[in-house]
């Protein structure tokens, strides 16, 4: 763009007079009448109008000067009509010498618009959503500068807080423009953590707004425009050229989008040519966002879309250091908040008030992600995968979400409000009932006995183990506390999390997983690989002996929280016997280590394999002479066994576990386990489900290790099904070739032992 005179008086003084009108009261016609003429006015137009949209996508004409003043209010273009409809669909400004010959002219004879010749056209745009179109028109046919356009989207922006005002919205003349979202909306998206919520949406990373849009000393807003910028850049090349990225944060590939935009001298020319027209460095960094976003949410390549994302988070972050901060902190929340965001990390989400929010509504996200895991320990409900949902929703509007479904509705009617309001009272029933629950013995409808365990990986899920009734802490998850540390935990810190979490078990067991990291779980203090396929990657146990000192360190931690009492610990991902002899061995070594010094040791060690590859299920048997228990890692086992990425929603649940290829390599696990008289257990998602649970113990699995939320209505359904019966149909079933024995096992009923009516999808 042609450069624009910084002292240039045209657009100052135009700004300065659009500052006047803001703090004039006026009613709304008045205003926006006003508007177009001084418009008209600063910039020698013969006619300047203003359309705005309406909420059946219409254009109507609310003001002008140089147009019919009875056309007002009676106009309307649709978005596929004029150079108005142009304007509006392309979302770019459009400059016509000779507008009456350009194929997209519609003539409308009530406006008198025929004698003018030049038209220029801009987008009113909003948080990225077309508001409505700001006009100017000449007799004459003429070429139209750069510094014109850019004075009229510069107007364009300051206009759309102006018909955002309430007194425009709440004006009689203009009621039905579509000044913010108001339509109900439904979204279809992934169920990662089971609920229902009601409430009110809260944007997470919203957008940073400035009361001050029109500068009073331009070259001043230049110069913090200036040092926002090599702030910004100085924070995205420290990330990078550390080697590390903080756990929740984006990811390499993101960082380095966003420094290349960070440096991309068009976005930046567009920065500072906005501040050199009059307006704020926020409000220059909103109306070039403003104008990125309307234009990339109508790219059809995904990977435009995608840049969209890069470009909303850098200026945000630009805009935290306009204000003076470069983080994040999270509102005050309302009563009964739900979260949107395009992703979050578990500690972002640890940061909200958990007595007041509801429910997270993510775009992206998967069942496995950290934080659907942190969602459900938490007992808050999650849906993932919400294309476009931040589009449509802004703070404080009314939002239904269905964790059983997968399902987010935005300003929802009267009649999805009451049918939702009838099963919440559904739901809080239920609840009231398997709270009844806890105290019952663990027993199946045919006298068998089981054990349900909670998965954790957070101090405050152990509150959870005298609500649930639970028999102990089939898993703790270790990781988090490194994920969410900027550096390596010292021993001392280790040792007190373990210890507070054996302290509030009391006499009930617990379960030590040691670090799952790499592939997707990336800790600050630990040089991240990019790798090309991560759940394959450098990661669990592999990390663990190839670092030696990072788990001994560990290991050490947790032979000193034991104090005398026992000490269980899980290797994950164990490939091969070799790799879980060694790391046993490095555990024998540590408690050797503790006893010769006259430290404390554990009364009792066990060491346990949790099976996650396809490749120790047949290798079993060289390796349980060497356990003392197996814990059957579910998720990853499918995931490596299916081939099928669980971080992909296109395949993640493309396969049942219920096939009859995946039991009959669970059944000879535990048949292996039972030969050697290994304790075995079922661990993740699959346990937590009512009906797998079911046909899992049909299998021999007699314990079983799942979230929280999942207890319950597992409990109720073991009690409720004929395992026997489940056991022997099953054996008939499992040869057959059926790509799923769901169906069929529903079908039968209780002739496999089934009661239907205990299969409970809010597990």
């Amino acid at each position: 763009m042609a450069a624009i005179d910084p002292i240039a008086p045209g657009p100052r003084r135009l700004l300065a007079r659009l500052r006047a009108l803001m703090a004039a009261r006026e009613d709304a016609q008045e205003r926006l009448d006003h508007l177009t003429e001084m418009i008209a006015q600063e910039t020698g137009a013969d006619v300047c109008s203003i359309y705005l949209a309406r909420r059946s996508g219409a254009l109507e004409l609310c003001a002008t000067h140089g147009l019919k003043r009875e056309a007002v209010h009676n106009t309307r273009l649709e978005r596929n009509e004029g150079l108005v409809g142009l304007v509006a669909r392309s979302a770019r400004p459009q400059a016509v010498a000779d507008a009456p010959s350009h194929p997209s002219f519609a003539y409308r004879p009530e406006t008198g618009e025929e004698p003018f010749k030049s038209f220029i056209g801009v987008p009113i745009l909003r948080g990225g959503r077309l508001v409505g179109v700001l006009t100017s028109q000449t007799h004459k046919s003429r070429e139209t500068g750069d510094d014109e356009i850019e004075t009229l989207q510069t107007v364009a922006m300051i206009l759309a807080e102006i018909v955002a005002s309430g007194d425009v919205i709440a004006a009689e003349d203009l009621a039905g423009l579509d000044m913010r979202p108001s339509k109900a909306e439904r979204f279809q998206g992934g169920a990662y953590s089971p609920g229902l919520a009601m409430g009110v949406a809260v944007v997470h990373e919203p957008h940073v707004t400035s009361t001050r849009l029109i500068a009073e000393n331009p070259e001043q807003e230049e110069t913090r425009l200036d040092t926002a910028i090599g702030e910004l850049r100085r924070g995205i090349d420290n990330m990078l050229d550390a080697g590390r990225l903080p756990f929740g944060g984006p990811t390499r590939d993101v960082l380095e989008a966003y420094r290349m935009f960070a440096n991309d001298r068009g976005w930046l020319n567009q920065l500072r040519e906005a501040v050199r027209q009059g307006l704020t460095a926020e409000a220059a960094v909103e109306r070039v966002r403003n104008e990125h976003r309307a234009r990339l949410m109508q790219a059809k390549d995904v990977h435009f879309r995608e840049r969209l994302h890069d470009l909303e988070d850098l200026a945000n972050r630009l805009l935290r250091h306009l204000a003076g901060s470069n983080t994040h902190r999270p509102v005050d929340l309302p009563e009964n908040a739900i979260l949107f965001a395009r992703s979050i990390g578990p500690a972002e989400l640890l940061d909200y008030d958990r007595t007041r929010l509801k429910g997270v509504a993510l775009e992206e996200g998967s069942a496995s992600s950290h934080a659907a895991i942190v969602a459900k320990a938490l007992g808050i409900p999650l849906v993932g995968q919400l294309e476009g949902a931040l589009d449509r929703v802004e703070a404080g509007d009314p939002v239904i979400l269905d964790g059983e479904f997968g399902l987010i509705f935005i300003r929802p009617d009267e009649e999805v409000t009451t049918t939702y309001q009838d099963r919440a009272e559904a739901l809080s029933r239920q609840a009231r009932a398997y709270a009844q629950l806890r105290n019952e013995p663990s027993v199946t409808a045919d006298g068998q006995t089981f054990e349900l365990h909670l998965n954790a990986g957070l101090l405050i899920e152990m509150m959870r183990l005298e609500d649930t009734g639970a028999a102990g802490i089939g898993l703790f998850r270790t990781e988090f506390q490194f994920m969410v540390a900027d550096t390596l935990p010292r021993l001392d810190k280790q040792a007190e999390l373990y210890r507070a979490v054996i302290d509030s078990a009391g006499d009930k067991p617990v379960v030590f997983r040691t670090l799952d990291l790499g592939g997707d779980k990336v800790t600050p203090f630990a040089p991240s690989m990019r790798e090309p396929n991560p759940a394959l990657g450098w990661r669990a146990i592999r990390m663990g002996l190839d670092r030696p000192g990072l788990l001994r360190y560990q290991l050490r931690a947790l032979i000193q929280a034991a104090q005398g009492r026992e000490l269980s610990v899980l290797f994950p991902m164990i490939a091969t016997p070799w790799e879980f002899k060694a790391a046993k061995a490095m555990l024998t070594r540590e408690v050797d280590f503790a006893r010769t010094r006259g430290h404390p040791v554990p009364e009792r060690v066990q060491a346990g394999i949790m099976l996650e590859t396809p490749g120790m299920a047949w290798a079993i048997e060289h390796a349980l002479p060497h356990a003392d228990f197996v814990s059957v890692g579910a998720n990853d086992l499918m995931q490596y066994f299916y081939a099928a990425d669980r971080q992909n929603s296109r395949v993640w649940d493309r396969y049942d576990i219920l096939a009859p290829a995946a039991l009959q390599m669970l059944k000879s696990i535990r048949e292996a386990c039972h030969r050697h008289n290994v304790p075995v257990s079922m661990c993740g998602e699959i346990a937590s489900q009512p009906l797998e649970a079911a046909v899992m113990m049909a299998l021999g699995y007699t314990k079983l290790s799942m979230a929280a939320g999942g207890v319950a209505p597992v409990k109720a359904m073991l009690a409720r099904t004929d395992i026997g019966k489940l056991g022997t149909w099953l054996a008939g079933e499992m040869a057959s070739d059926a790509a799923t024995l769901r169906s069929a096992l529903l079908n039968a009923g209780e002739a496999a032992g089934i009661r239907l009516e205990a299969v409970d999808k809010q597990a």
